[in-house]
C-alpha cells in the first residue's frame, strides 16, 4: 500500500499578495541599516586616524626631543704623569687596573699596558677634558726609587690619564646610560646586533610578516601571548614608549608606532637608539640601560677595545640580561653566548676561526660589577651638597653632566685602610665592645682640594657621614687660634711668658668655671710656644681672656668656621662643638699660611659633550698675616717634635717635621688630630657614636690614625717660606736673649722689631741669626 505524498502547506491555497507598504518598509530598513554601518565604519575610521594620528604626535614629540634623562657622570682627579713625580712602578700599575687597563705580554693596545721590571709601557686611551682633549699616546714610563724618572715615547710631556669614574647622580627611575652615538660604535656589534636579533632589518618598514605569523601560530598553540614576532623597531617602540604587558592590544599599538617610526626617521637613528636604550642588567638599585655603559659594567672597557667573545656576549644578553647573567648564571651565559657567535659565523659576519678562536675565550667579566652608587659614598655626599648651591635637581640627574672632582683615588684608599686597621686594632687593645669605635679621616692639599673623605671605618658602605655631620667637641685643637689671635695684637710673640697658675672665673649665672691643666700640674711662668706645643689649659685661659673672648670668635670666624659659638670662657680651651670638614676649613688657613681658601670637591662642569659650565675657580683671602702664620706653624711644629705629639717622631720620616695639634675632651670621649706637611693636610678623629668614652687621647687615637696615612702616602717634609719680616733668635726659658750654646736655649722666629730686649746671662754673639735659614731651625727640632 502506497503512501500518498503530503502535500505542501501551500500548495492549495494562494499566496497572500505583499503590499507595497512592506516592500518600501523592508527596503527602508536595508538603507538605515547600510547608513549606519557606513557611519560607524567611519566613525571607526576617525577613531583608528585620530588615534594614529595621537601616536604619531608621542612618537616624534619623545624622539625629536631629549630622549633619555642621563645621570650626571663624577668623576675622580686625573693622574697626571711627569718625570720627577713621586710615583712607583705599582701605583701605577694599580692604577692602570683601577682604569680597566688590561695586562698585555705583548706590545700593548689602546686600554692595555705592558710591566717589564721596572718599566711600564702603556697605550692611553683618549679623554676629553673641560680644558683640553687629551689623545691616546704610546709611552713607556721608567721608575728608580720611587720616583717617576723618565717617560720615552712620541710626543710626550705632561699627560693626564683619564679619571676613573666614581659615581653618579640619578634620576628617579634610577636608569643609568653611556650614550654612544652609531658612527662611534664598532662595526661588528651593530653587525651582531642585526643578526641575531633582525635580519631582515635593513629590509623591512618596523614589521616582519613571516616572524609576526610564526609568533601568531605558536599563540593559538599556547592559547594566549608567549611570543612576539618582534623587530628591533617594534623592540625598540616596546622598551622606549610601551610598558612591558602582553597583550592582544598592546601589540596593535605596538605595530602601528613601529609603522610610524620607521616613516620619520632612518635606520640609523632607529639603530643607535637602539643600542642607547636596550636593558643590559642591573647594578644594585639601577638599571643598565644601552651597549655603552654595558661595556663597562660587565669588561670595565670601553666598547671599542672588546674583543668578538666579549661583543657577542653583550648580545647575547639582548635576550634576556637576568636569565643570562654572566655573573649568577655563567654557564647558561656561555651557552647562549656560543649560540651568538654561530650566527655570526653562519652570516658572514665572522669567519669559522675566529667564532673557534672566541668561543674558548673565558667570559671575561669582572669578578664583582662596579659598586651600584659609588665605592666612595662620603665623598658623593659632599659633591652633591656643594652642587646644590648651583644647579637644579632636575639637571643634575637627566642632562649627563660630567662632574670632575678633586678625589685622588690613591689618597682615598690610603685613608680608608689606616682607618680600619687602626680603630681595629685600638678598639681590641682598649676592649671596647665589637665596631663601638669609630672615626672620620679630611684630607686636603694646600688649594684646599679635598683628596680624600672617610665617614667611617666601613668607608664602602652609605651611612652616617662623620666626616661631614659627626659635629663634637674639638678640645685642643681650637687653641691655634688663641694663640693665632694673641700673635695678631702685636703684644706677644713666641717667647712672650704666660702665667700657667690656676684661676677662678664666676658666670653670671653664678657657676664657677675653673680649668685644670691635663696633668693635673701648675707650670708657673712659660714662654708662649711652650703653653701651646704642650697643650696647657691655664695658660691658654689666662692669654684668650688677656685678648678678650671677642676677638678670638673674630679669628676662628677669619680661619673658616661658619658655625654659631657662644661667648663663653670655656671656648678657648675647645668647649666648641665641629666636625671634621670644619676643623679641616680651619687648619687649611693655616697650612696655607694665612690665606683662607674654602675647601671644595669640585673642579669643573661640563655639558655631556664637554662644554664648561660653572667653573669653580681657586678663591683665596689673606685673613693672617704669613708673618703670624709662620710663627704659629712654628709653635705647631714644636708641638710634635717636642709637645703633645712627640711621640709620632719616632714613626715618621726623619726631617718631614710636621706641624700639628692633639684634641682630647672630657672623658676621653672624642680622639682628635689634625696636622699639615709639605703636601697635606689631614684630619683625623675617633670616638664612639653613642658619645660614650672611647678611651683615647689625641696622641693615642687619631694621631696614630694620621701618622698611617702619612707614612703610606711618603709625604715631603714641610718646609715653609720664611717671610722677609722674620728672623731667628736664640732665647732661653724666660723669654731673653741667649745663645746658641746656652743651656735650654731655643732658636725661635720673630717679627722683626719684636725681638726680646733682655739680655741672659748666657747671651753671646750668635744670640741672632738674621739671615739663618730656617732648616737649621727645622733639624734643631727633630734633633
Amino acid at each position: 500500500m502506497t503512501k500518498r505524498p503530503r502535500k505542501s502547506p501551500a500548495r492549495g491555497r494562494r499566496r497572500r499578495p505583499v503590499s507595497r507598504r512592506t516592500r518600501s518598509g523592508r527596503r527602508t530598513n536595508r538603507r538605515r541599516w547600510r547608513t549606519t554601518a557606513l557611519k560607524v565604519a567611519l566613525a571607526g575610521l576617525v577613531v583608528v586616524a585620530g588615534y594614529g594620528i595621537y601616536l604619531d604626535a608621542t612618537i616624534r614629540a619623545q624622539f625629536e626631543g631629549k630622549r633619555w634623562t642621563v645621570p650626571a657622570h663624577v668623576y675622580a682627579r686625573p693622574l697626571e704623569l711627569y718625570p720627577g713625580m713621586q710615583l712607583t712602578a705599582s701605583a701605577l700599575q694599580a692604577e692602570l687596573g683601577a682604569l680597566g687597563y688590561r695586562r698585555a705580554h705583548r706590545a700593548p693596545r689602546s686600554g692595555q699596558f705592558r710591566r717589564q721590571g721596572s718599566s711600564i709601557e702603556v697605550v692611553t686611551r683618549g679623554f676629553r677634558f673641560w680644558d683640553a682633549e687629551e689623545p691616546s699616546r704610546h709611552l713607556k714610563a721608567h721608575f728608580r726609587n720611587g720616583t717617576l724618572v723618565r717617560m720615552t715615547g712620541q710626543d710626550l710631556g705632561p699627560l693626564r690619564l683619564e679619571p676613573q669614574r666614581i659615581g653618579g647622580i640619578y634620576p628617579a627611575h634610577n636608569e643609568d646610560r653611556v650614550l654612544i652615538r652609531l658612527r662611534d660604535t664598532p662595526k661588528l656589534l651593530a653587525k651582531a646586533l642585526v643578526a641575531v636579533e633582525d635580519r631582515g632589518f635593513y629590509s623591512h618598514h618596523g614589521l616582519s610578516p613571516r616572524g609576526i605569523a610564526r609568533a601568531m601560530w605558536a599563540n593559538i598553540k599556547a592559547g594566549g601571548v608567549v611570543q612576539g614576532g618582534s623587530t628591533l623597531t617594534q623592540q625598540l617602540v616596546k622598551n622606549y614608549f610601551l610598558t612591558s604587558e602582553r597583550s592582544l592590544w598592546r601589540k596593535g599599538q605596538e605595530a602601528i608606532m613601529s609603522l610610524l617610526l620607521e616613516l620619520h626617521y632612518d635606520k640609523g637613528e632607529i639603530l643607535e637608539a637602539y643600542l642607547n636604550e636596550v636593558y643590559l642588567g642591573q647594578a644594585g638599585p639601577h638599571a643598565v640601560h644601552g651597549f655603552g655603559l654595558a661595556s663597562h659594567f660587565y669588561f670595565a672597557q670601553p666598547l671599542e677595545e672588546l674583543s668578538i667573545a666579549q661583543t657577542a656576549l653583550l648580545v647575547a644578553l639582548v635576550r634576556g640580561a637576568s636569565y643570562y647573567n654572566p655573573r649568577r648564571h655563567p654557564a647558561r651565559a656561555k651557552i647562549r653566548r656560543d649560540r651568538v657567535l654561530d650566527i655570526l659565523a653562519s652570516q658572514g659576519v665572522i669567519d669559522a676561526g675566529e667564532a673557534k678562536v672566541a668561543r674558548r675565550e673565558p667570559l671575561g667579566v669582572t669578578p664583582l660589577p662596579p659598586g651600584g652608587t659609588s665605592d666612595f659614598p662620603a665623598f658623593m655626599d659632599l659633591v652633591r651638597r656643594q652642587l646644590k648651591r648651583d644647579y637644579q635637581e632636575q639637571a643634575l640627574t637627566s642632562e649627563g653632566l660630567r662632574i670632575f672632582t678633586t678625589l685622588d683615588p690613591r689618597v682615598q684608599a690610603v685613608s680608608e685602610q689606616a682607618l680600619g686597621q687602626r680603630t681595629a686594632r685600638l678598639e681590641k687593645a682598649a676592649q671596647l665592645p665589637d665596631g663601638s669605635l669609630e672615626g672620620a679621616v679630611v684630607v686636603s692639599n694646600a688649594s684646599g682640594e679635598i683628596l680624600a673623605l672617610v665617614g667611617g671605618r666601613h668607608a664602602r658602605f652609605a651611612g652616617f657621614n662623620r666626616a661631614l655631620d659627626a659635629v663634637r667637641p674639638v678640645g685642643s685643637l681650637i687653641k691655634p687660634a688663641v694663640y693665632l689671635a694673641a700673635l695678631s695684637t702685636g703684644r706677644y710673640t713666641l717667647a712672650t711668658p704666660l702665667d700657667d697658675t690656676p684661676l677662678r672665673v664666676q658666670g653670671p649665672d653664678g657657676e664657677v668655671w675653673a680649668p685644670r691643666n691635663y696633668d693635673r700640674q701648675v707650670h708657673g711662668s712659660v714662654p708662649l710656644h711652650t703653653a701651646l706645643a704642650q697643650s696647657y689649659n691655664l695658660a691658654t685661659a689666662r692669654l684668650g681672656f688677656a685678648i678678650g673672648i671677642r676677638q678670638v670668635l673674630h679669628t676662628l670666624e677669619r680661619l673658616g668656621v661658619e658655625r654659631d659659638i657662644p661667648a663663653y670662657p670655656a671656648v678657648f680651651l675647645g668647649a666648641v662643638n665641629l666636625s671634621p670638614i670644619d676643623v679641616a676649613q680651619m687648619y687649611q688657613t693655616l697650612a696655607s699660611g694665612g690665606f683662607r681658601t674654602p675647601i671644595r670637591s669640585i673642579l669643573e662642569v661640563t655639558t655631556a659633550d664637554g662644554e664648561p659650565l660653572a667653573r669653580y675657580p681657586l678663591a683665596v683671602e689673606q685673613v693672617a698675616s704669613p708673618e703670624n702664620a709662620y710663627l704659629l706653624t712654628a709653635a705647631l711644629q714644636s708641638a710634635v717634635s717636642s709637645g703633645t705629639g712627640r711621640s709620632l717622631t719616632g714613626r715618621l720620616p726623619a726631617g718631614m717635621a710636621p706641624a700639628g695639634k692633639t684634641g682630647t675632651t672630657d672623658e676621653l670621649r672624642d680622639s682628635w688630630f689634625a696636622g699639615y706637611t709639605g703636601d697635606f693636610l689631614v684630619v683625623t678623629w675617633l670616638g664612639r657614636d653613642d658619645n660614650k668614652p672611647a678611651g683615647l687621647t689625641g696622641a693615642g687615637g687619631a694621631m696614630q690614625v694620621w701618622a698611617d696615612i702619612l707614612i703610606r702616602l711618603r709625604s715631603r717634609p714641610l718646609n715653609p717660606v720664611q717671610p722677609p719680616n722674620v728672623e731667628y733668635a736664640w732665647v732661653d726659658g724666660q723669654g731673653r736673649l741667649s745663645g746658641a750654646r746656652c743651656s735650654g736655649a731655643v732658636q725661635l722666629p720673630f717679627v722683626r722689631g719684636t725681638l726680646p730686649t733682655e739680655n741672659s746671662a748666657c747671651v753671646g754673639d750668635d744670640a741672632v741669626g738674621a739671615g739663618q735659614d730656617v732648616m737649621d731651625w727645622l733639624r734643631s727640632l727633630i734633633d
